[in-house]
């Protein structure tokens, strides 16, 4: 591990370079790769839940997790607001809905943990019923992983100091400016509650089963790779890539001509130049 660390290049603030970066994301999304064989190949059962502050910086490991991967097998969970209809079931059940069946990894971009923190903090749910939650999530986190059910939890931590930084960015970015929702705005203006909420989720629900792992995530670059060389050392997979195959020459038949292509609604070719010709 030293010696791939020393040959690492860092700039002078101590962060990686962005050809390293790009190197090593590269090398580690070929072995997620290699992971979504193998999990589809084994049945597989993988839940990775990914909770943190605002800004913290989880939408972007996620997005670098599934670059390369078949949504079919590695899927992400974003739910909303809950519904009426919702808000009257059992609390966790419209998350079971989207647990991962056989030869699937399913990704909660946020998740039941929902309870613990926005709403425990903006006071969306009872007295009673967060103590309840905090009764019964461990056993129900014990279920699953009896039933089968690898389940992976992360935590991003990221310094108020950074989260104030992002959070200016994306207010003076038009294309970030969607991730400030009021309920982010609100975030800042109540930094210790969130804390004491994230301590006490911590203390009851970090178990030897379902155990919390904190990802520093106040470099992007850095928390990007720990986060998926760490998933991928909690998996023993074996590389069932497929083999290139043979490609079948493609048809041939001369009698066949292509339409005019003045009788198709053609996109206009703002940037370069149509590459199709009559005939």
């Amino acid at each position: 591990m030293a010696e791939e660390q020393a040959s690492l290049e860092y700039t002078a603030s101590g962060i990686l370079t962005s050809s390293i970066y790009s190197r090593e994301l590269a090398r580690l999304q070929t072995e997620l790769v290699k992971l979504q064989y193998w999990i589809k190949d084994q049945g597989l059962k993988v839940c990775v839940i990914f909770e943190g502050r605002d800004a913290a910086g989880k939408g972007g490991v996620i997005k670098r997790i599934t670059q390369r991967l078949n949504p079919r097998i590695v899927r992400v969970v974003a739910l909303g607001t809950p519904s009426d209809k919702e808000k009257q079931q059992w609390y966790f059940q419209r998350y079971v809905a989207h647990l991962p069946t056989a030869g699937e990894m399913v990704l909660f971009d946020r998740s039941w943990y929902n309870r613990a923190g926005v709403e425990r903090v903006m006071g969306f749910c009872s007295d009673d019923e967060y103590r309840e939650f905090m009764r019964t999530c461990p056993e129900f986190e014990r279920m699953l992983v009896r039933s089968g059910i690898k389940l992976i939890k992360y935590w991003f931590s990221v310094s108020d100091e950074e989260q104030e930084r992002r959070f200016r960015r994306r207010n003076t970015d038009p294309t970030r400016r969607w991730k400030l929702s009021p309920m982010d705005l609100e975030s800042r203006a109540r930094w210790v509650e969130y804390s004491r909420a994230k301590d006490a989720m911590f203390m009851y629900t970090d178990t030897e089963k379902a155990p919390w792992y904190v990802v520093d995530a106040t470099v992007k670059r850095h928390a990007h790779l720990n986060c998926i060389n760490h998933l991928l050392s909690l998996i023993d997979y074996q590389d069932l890539s497929p083999r290139p195959v043979e490609l079948p020459p493609r048809q041939q038949d001369p009698g066949y001509r292509r339409p005019p292509i003045t009788s198709q609604k053609w996109v206009p070719a703002v940037y370069g130049k149509n590459s199709f010709k009559e005939g």
